[in-house]
């Protein structure tokens, strides 16, 4: 298959087997968007303008963002909410949305595959596609008795979106078509971004609120560090996308080190449950810790008749399954996925995509970081090499 040809592919492509979207209104309560985050097997929900519990028409209605369980975290960690996590949760979660009209946007299901990646180049992390049968290229119509559960328009159209892994992986499975660009080392490429941002091992966890919040906008992680600057392990939004609301509590009081433990696969210790409770009783957040207490309960209650935790084959990944309902299921370990300067492209991206993560922390043999590599920066090697295809042409 020709280069140029390659890329010049629908997006629609990419959308065979993708699930349809569950839409939350942007009206709808912050408390709202946890019920359906709970009740979703995705960490994201898609946010619209509009509430597709009434008929709307196409074009009518639009996606304006997406929210997930770190965005609520952090909502809860503010100061002002805290202390009121109940009255906090009636926002409209309209007012927690991340910031930037670019991160959530619609393409039509016959753009070609460069023009998602040149989107994606400019900062958008999902692409809201319309959902198209697999033979003929027509719009999807179904008659499923959970249709208020689907985003939906009155003409039976329904949507799904594409991430940046969803691309990346795209590529992997044509890898020979970029040979032989993709066995050069991440160095020669220079797809190493340095601007890391850390946080030591012993600082409290709370000090890097606002580095995870620009991480979660740039898809990256906070490094955990010693006093070397040696990578011990990081502090993802992905990561904390899959614990409950509780776990504001944790990032409000412990040390970075042990929110590693804390939310890593599988669910907290008790002994660092226990330590919250104390911190949360010296700083008088009893509402925090009524809310965490509640939130524990409903979890014991819910384990109990389900099966045990299970991280048998899965555990090679890093990845844990619960068959409760947990927030914890699915869960990737808050441990850091590092490669080295002299690693390949085609390497980073199996790791990457083994591991669900959107970066890998690049370090010295002597575990000093030196920087990270992104999905981002992945594809703007395709893209570069998109563009030197079609000078030489």
């Amino acid at each position: 298959m020709a280069f140029p040809t390659f890329l010049n592919r629908n997006v629609s492509d990419l959308c065979v087997g993708k699930p349809t979207l569950k839409p939350l209104s942007a009206a709808a309560t912050v408390s709202e968007a946890l019920a359906l985050l709970n009740k979703s097997n995705e960490p994201h929900v898609s946010v619209w303008s509009c509430d597709h519990s009434k008929n709307v028409l196409e074009g009518e209605c639009e996606c304006v963002g997406k929210i997930c369980m770190f965005d609520v975290i952090c909502f809860l960690c503010k100061n002002e909410n805290s202390e009121n996590p109940s009255k906090a949760l009636e926002t409209s979660v309209s007012q927690i949305l991340p910031k930037g009209n670019l991160i959530v946007r619609h393409l039509a299901p016959n753009s070609s595959l460069l023009q998602a990646i040149d989107y994606i180049l400019e900062g958008t992390q999902n692409l809201v596609i319309p959902i198209q049968d697999y033979i003929g290229g027509k719009p999807r119509k179904t008659q499923s008795k959970s249709s208020s559960l689907r985003c939906k328009h009155r003409n039976g159209v329904e949507y799904c979106w594409l991430t940046q892994e969803d691309v990346v992986r795209f590529l992997l499975n044509f890898i020979g078509v970029f040979s032989p660009i993709t066995t050069s080392s991440i160095e020669s490429l220079n797809v190493i971004d340095c601007n890391v941002m850390t946080i030591c091992y012993h600082e409290p966890a709370m000090s890097a609120l606002d580095s995870l919040t620009l991480a979660h906008v740039e898809q990256t992680s906070v490094a955990v560090v010693d006093d070397l600057n040696r990578l011990i392990g990081e502090i993802s939004p992905s990561t904390l996308s899959y614990c409950d609301e509780t776990a504001a509590a944790a990032v409000m009081t412990l040390s970075a080190s042990d929110l590693l433990a804390y939310i890593d696969c599988g669910g907290p210790p008790d002994d660092l449950v226990d330590l919250v409770k104390v911190i949360l009783q010296e700083k008088k957040l009893s509402a925090l810790l009524e809310l965490m207490d509640e939130e524990l309960s409903l979890s014991t209650s819910s384990s109990s008749c389900s099966a045990s935790l299970s991280c048998s084959s899965d555990d090679e990944l890093g990845v844990c399954r619960n068959n409760g309902s947990g927030r914890y299921s699915s869960a990737r370990r808050a441990e850091a996925i590092t490669c080295y300067p002299n690693s390949s492209l085609v390497a980073v991206m199996i790791q990457a995509l083994a591991h669900r993560t959107s970066s890998v922390w690049v370090m010295h043999e002597d575990n000093t970081l030196i920087g990270y590599v992104t999905f981002k920066g992945i594809l703007k090697v395709f893209r570069s090499l998109a563009n030197a295809r079609m000078i030489t042409r």
